[in-house]
């Protein structure tokens, strides 16, 4: 064999090699980039889904083993008489259905009022538009604590206490909680539709508001499902709006009763250790009732947590899709 065909076959040789080394060094790459990606992901995880894992397991443990040292996660023995306890405690089926009527009546409400109000902002030109604009911005940035003096004096003077109107009639007018923050998403949404669609409804004869209904407000259903779901949260679990304006318990929505239960347990949980030991050692201690809490905290926001299940894929689309922009 001449000595040209074993060079030729030596520097193939060393090309794939070479080609090898790179491939597995590029592998290797890979591989230890997902790694610390992975490694980041689950561990920024596991800082959202540790109280929840912390809830369930409380809620599944006896008394005992809530006083137990030994006993951190698993416990001895699974029961579910805190979830009973709780159900009753709270009065579930009337706070459930309070919470409902507050959390997804203003949700509506607050789409309707709040998408009408935005598209205003965001496509047209009126006068006092930036005053108004303003304003819009200052009420977002007003603590409602400030206001909240004057707004139950209206209330009370209405005869609106003990009753949902508070809640409906503010949200109906694009108000209500968070209200200003919501017009600020459909403006940012509407900005980024572009013009000629309403350039097309003004050639087929619509009006403005025609071509609000028929063309524009269908086109927001992602901003409409982020509405949705933010205002239900916040209105889900509101504790302070409710306390002023709902005063007696047959209108306690679960956030009231939740509160009212974790104050009642925790007193009934510190006289039951004081009972048996002085009351300056008693101090340190954790109440023996946090087991029926934490159950009673499960309830409640499990209707939250089964409707973002069904949700979750259209929700996270939607908060990608309401900041894209247009013409």
């Amino acid at each position: 064999m001449s000595l040209s065909i074993i060079q030729t076959i030596q520097k193939q040789k060393k090309k794939l090699t070479d080609h090898s080394a790179s491939y597995i060094a590029r592998r290797v790459k890979v591989m230890a980039a997902n790694v610390f990606h992975y490694t980041m992901l689950l561990s920024l995880s596991f800082v959202f889904i540790y109280p929840l894992l912390y809830m369930i397991s409380e809620s599944l443990m006896r008394s005992q083993d809530v006083a137990d040292a030994t006993v951190q996660w698993i416990p001895k023995v699974l029961t579910l008489e805190n979830y009973v306890t709780a159900f009753n405690a709270i009065n579930y089926w009337n706070g459930l259905l309070n919470s409902v009527l507050i959390a997804f009546g203003s949700a509506l409400l607050q789409i309707i009022s709040c998408s009408f109000i935005g598209y205003g902002f965001a496509r047209y030109n009126f006068p006092g538009k930036a005053l108004w604009m303003g304003l819009l911005i200052f009420t977002f940035l007003v603590p409602p604590q400030t206001i909240v003096v004057p707004l139950y004096i209206f209330f009370s003077d209405l005869g609106w206490i003990n009753t949902l109107f508070p809640f409906i009639f503010p949200s109906l007018f694009g108000f209500g909680l968070k209200g200003a923050l919501f017009v600020l998403i459909f403006i940012q949404f509407y900005r980024g539709l572009p013009n000629v669609l309403e350039e097309a409804a003004r050639i087929d004869g619509a009006g403005p508001y025609r071509t609000y209904w028929k063309i524009m407000f269908p086109l927001a259903k992602p901003a409409m499902l982020v509405v949705f779901l933010f205002s239900v949260v916040w209105n889900w679990n509101d504790v302070f709006q409710p306390n002023m304006y709902l005063l007696v318990p047959d209108f306690f929505n679960l956030a009231q009763n939740l509160a009212t239960f974790n104050g009642s347990a925790n007193a009934e949980g510190l006289s039951q250790v004081t009972n048996q030991i002085s009351a300056s050692d008693a101090l340190g201690l954790a109440p023996t009732k946090i087991n029926q809490i934490m159950a009673a905290v499960m309830l409640s926001i499990l209707p939250i947590v089964i409707l973002y299940l069904f949700v979750q894929r259209s929700f996270v689309e939607s908060i990608e899709r309401s900041g894209i922009t247009g013409e």
